[in-house]
């Protein structure tokens, strides 16, 4: 079981033993309006259950449904909920996604899972990733302009430098819990004849091993920017020797320690927000280039057969538009579908799914971003 992790695309776009069970459903953070959130997902429970029932005997169906109804009794899971709830669950398979932005409440069984609003919130432009960086310790965060909760650190990411280095560490590193406590000015090392040389070893070892861990386990399965909050000097020391390519080059040259009350999230998306726009804005560019080349196109047919051939490397979708209907992922048609069935699939989302199953880049971008106005851009490979 997993929550809040960005392994969607090799967990949902597997081959996966049916029936495939997807649970999607808006949650609170607060109270008393997260006091309805476990009844609704109950209901929707339910509605899975007597989905199962018509098809498959008693036997098959409560191995299904008891991890669903297990997470329904975790009220330490339903004190922590975030904005939206997915939940996927198929034979020897479950996994639970809290998510920082809500989807409509929605259960369905089918042959393979419903993905679509997972493709929405998690390839979303405006999502990063913070690490706060001192030299005894570090925390890890994901962000959108409206969000920002902490992450949990993989168990191979160590969360302090004693973590990291163990009984290898300098011995005037006994009191290294006390570093990093001052705002304006560098951390203060205890110990009784710590040398500068051994410190600064210390550290280097600790970013080395970090700046391992936050990529291979955070930053390369999310694919997300990363943003550094740290001390200018451990923004030095760490950008010198960090490999991660998704570190954005601007960071918060601060104590992360001093930024609380909200004071990091204001402070990560001001960082974050230019850096971001810059970013899309050289893929619109490459858009531009590419269609003038005969490249890229914005129209939907097109990008449909195109995806379904795996020619497709960048796609852009706007997050404001929906075409009702599905794709046949073997001619790359375009299947229409009833706007008010609730089953109805969205052909945008259709097309983003079979993008990145077949290795492309999904972005989807709010309208005033897209660089055409179909509601769907695409660039070619060849």
């Amino acid at each position: 079981m997993s929550t809040r992790v960005s392994d969607y695309p090799a967990v949902a776009f597997a081959l996966q033993e049916p029936p495939c069970l997807s649970l999607y459903q808006k949650t609170h953070r607060q109270h008393p309006e997260n006091q309805q959130d476990p009844i609704r997902y109950r209901n929707l429970v339910k509605k899975l259950e007597e989905s199962l029932a018509k098809k498959y005997p008693k036997r098959e169906v409560e191995p299904l449904m008891k991890p669903f109804y297990d997470l329904a009794e975790n009220h330490r899971f339903w004190n922590h909920t975030l904005e939206g709830l997915a939940v996927l669950g198929a034979p020897g398979m479950f996994r639970i996604y809290r998510l920082q932005e809500d989807v409509k409440d929605f259960a369905i069984v089918s042959d393979s899972f419903y993905t679509k609003p997972l493709v929405r919130v998690f390839q979303a432009y405006e999502r990063y990733q913070v690490l706060c960086l001192t030299r005894s310790r570090i925390r890890l965060y994901e962000g959108t302009k409206d969000s920002f909760d902490e992450l949990p650190l993989a168990e191979a990411v160590p969360q302090t430098m004693i973590d990291a280095l163990g009984d290898q560490i300098s011995s005037p590193h006994q009191t290294v819990a006390s570093y990093g406590k001052g705002a304006k000015g560098p951390a203060m090392h205890h110990g009784h004849g710590a040398r500068k040389d051994e410190s600064e070893i210390d550290a280097e070892r600790f970013f080395r091993i970090v700046d391992k861990g936050v990529y291979e386990y955070h930053s390369l399965p999310s694919g997300l920017p990363l943003l550094l909050a740290a001390l200018p000097e451990n923004q030095g020391l760490f950008r010198q020797i960090s490999r991660n390519t998704y570190l954005m080059e601007k960071g918060i040259d601060a104590n992360p320690d001093a930024l609380e009350n909200g004071r990091m999230h204001t402070k990560a998306w001001e960082v974050f927000e230019p850096q971001g726009s810059a970013r899309l804005q050289v893929l619109v560019e490459e858009y531009g280039d590419a269609l003038a080349k005969g490249m890229a196109s914005g129209d939907l047919d097109i990008i449909a057969r195109s995806a379904v051939s795996g020619k497709v490397s960048t796609l852009f979708i706007d997050n404001d538009f929906q075409y009702p209907g599905r794709l046949d992922r073997l001619t790359g048609d375009s299947i229409p579908g009833d706007p008010d069935n609730p089953e109805t699939g969205d052909l945008l989302d259709d097309i983003g799914e079979i993008v990145m199953q077949k290795g492309g880049d999904v972005h989807v971008v709010q309208s005033d971003r897209m660089p055409s106005r179909t509601g769907i851009a695409a660039v070619f490979r060849f």
